[in-house]
């Protein structure tokens, strides 16, 4: 898990010097020795994935290894006082950013409440990272949300729509976003998930050919009118159709916008132009 880690830190920051992720790596295995997740994995691997979820969207070495060592002080015998030490004020603030913010998503249903503690989230998070290590830390935990009784997975389920998949919106991450959304929407609609993740995987080389011939069809077209411009596409997210269908009280085969081509383009006249 290290390893992918700092490849894709690597990646993405290639003059960088990774020691005090190897070193953070360290820490976290010796403070969480003998811990185990309800799954029964090491309790490890879940800051480990959920530095391995920033370090892929391109966030910055200090903030992965604050990502691996955010439950440290929460859970072992290392205090915060040991992380700023051993890591420096940075990783520790980071750290102690994201204890604070934990302590305020515990209860909510209720919309006004989740709208509150998103505000709070935004207002008491000074560097915003924080926030991206927390969102990081929720995604890992709806992946392996099966491993919790039915209640827990209900309820983190709830919580996770209400105030963390609005709040990747709000920051503008929208794969955090829509995979909090699906994972969400599995385990608070199974059948209702299970029958449209069917449904649309029955026409799923359709969609995404189309959206490839789309995005072949543009490239030169857009080029040739002198606009530089990057292009991605992707079939939408289970979620998003589904809240459409409810909407609209239709059948999946009456949503036609199941697909979305993204052009990003340098200024706002190009927009016009594209």
């Amino acid at each position: 898990m290290l390893r992918h880690v700092l490849q894709s830190l690597a990646r993405h920051y290639p003059q960088a010097d990774l020691t005090i992720v190897r070193r953070a790596f360290d820490l976290a295995v010796a403070a969480h020795s003998g811990q185990q997740r309800v799954s029964g994995e090491p309790y490890v691997t879940h800051p480990l994935a959920a530095a391995q979820i920033l370090a892929d969207i391109g966030i910055d070495p200090i903030a992965v290894t604050a990502a691996i060592l955010h439950d440290v002080p929460e859970d072992t015998e290392y205090s915060l006082n040991d992380i700023e030490e051993k890591f420096g004020a940075e990783v520790a603030r980071l750290v102690d950013g994201v204890t604070t913010l934990s302590k305020f998503s515990n209860h909510t249903h209720e919309q006004r409440q989740a709208e509150n503690i998103r505000k709070m989230f935004l207002a008491m998070a000074v560097d915003i990272r924080v926030v991206l290590i927390k969102l990081a830390d929720r995604l890992h935990n709806m992946r392996t949300l099966s491993a919790l009784t039915l209640d827990k997975q209900l309820r983190i389920a709830r919580q996770t729509l209400e105030i963390y998949a609005p709040l990747a919106e709000r920051l503008g991450i929208w794969s955090i976003k829509w995979e909090l959304e699906d994972l969400a929407f599995k385990s608070l609609e199974p059948e209702s998930y299970r029958e449209l993740a069917r449904m649309l995987d029955t026409r799923r080389k359709g969609r995404e050919s189309f959206v490839e011939k789309a995005i072949e069809t543009l490239r030169p077209e857009l080029a040739g009118a002198g606009i530089e411009a990057e292009l991605s596409g992707r079939p939408k997210h289970l979620y998003s159709i589904w809240k459409k269908m409810q909407r609209k009280g239709a059948e999946i085969g009456e949503i036609y916008d199941v697909y979305a081509i993204r052009i990003l383009v340098d200024e706002v006249k190009d927009c016009y132009a594209a």
